[in-house]
């Protein structure tokens, strides 16, 4: 929990620029993914990244997955989250499905790491995960996907079918010139570490689990 005088550490990642500035062929264990790098600042070292399969069609109904960084889940195997596990799973169905995933630098829904291991502190002493984060003075969820759209735009997508659960990602695309032409769900059993947290995701913040 910060003490008195402490500022809350927000990310500094733009969250609106996606100007592609690198990119290369990576082979990893779900197959052969081209990685492409963008962002406002050539020298930023927290880039918004696209995992794009090479043989991706963009005129067809693209799967996509919008992922927000997760260092604890993608990165270490955190089980207090589902996100290691979804993007895991959201790798292996674009690999096969050719399609894309979009790494979104926008850890703890937006709050960053530091203010995410404040709030995890929090919710060990009886907060679920929302009241930890208004307990902290942050937003419920702080995420914006325009940058996202920006991505998919300028690899030539259209019409995508999204992998996702929660509906404010579907609801990002409004009336845009990305169209989400199908939702598919990405389920992860809950465990005893996430039940909770799903749970809140489910009855609070709307998301569509079992």
């Amino acid at each position: 929990m910060p003490k008195s005088g402490d500022s809350l550490l927000l990310p500094s990642a733009d969250l609106t620029d996606a100007t592609r500035r690198a990119e290369a062929l990576i082979p990893t264990p779900y197959g052969m993914f081209k990685m492409i790098a963008y962002a406002g600042d050539e020298e930023d070292y927290t880039p918004h990244l696209a995992l794009v399969h090479p043989d991706m069609d963009p005129d067809s109904d693209v799967i996509v997955r919008l992922h927000s960084e997760c260092i604890t889940g993608d990165l270490f195997g955190s089980k207090r989250c589902d996100c290691g596990e979804q993007l895991d799973r959201a790798i292996r169905l674009t690999a096969s499905g050719k399609g894309v995933v979009v790494y979104l630098r926008q850890e703890g829904r937006g709050i960053g790491i530091i203010n995410k291991l404040r709030a995890y502190q929090l919710q060990d002493q009886g907060m679920d995960t929302i009241q930890a984060n208004v307990h902290l003075g942050l937003e419920v969820d702080a995420r914006h996907y325009d940058v996202a759209q920006g991505i998919l735009g300028d690899l030539g997508i259209h019409r995508i079918q999204l992998l996702t659960n929660n509906p404010e990602k579907v609801d990002s695309f409004g009336d845009g010139p990305i169209e989400v032409v199908r939702r598919l769900p990405i389920i992860v059993s809950p465990g005893k570490e996430n039940e909770n947290y799903l749970r809140t995701k489910r009855l609070d913040m709307g998301h569509w689990l079992k």
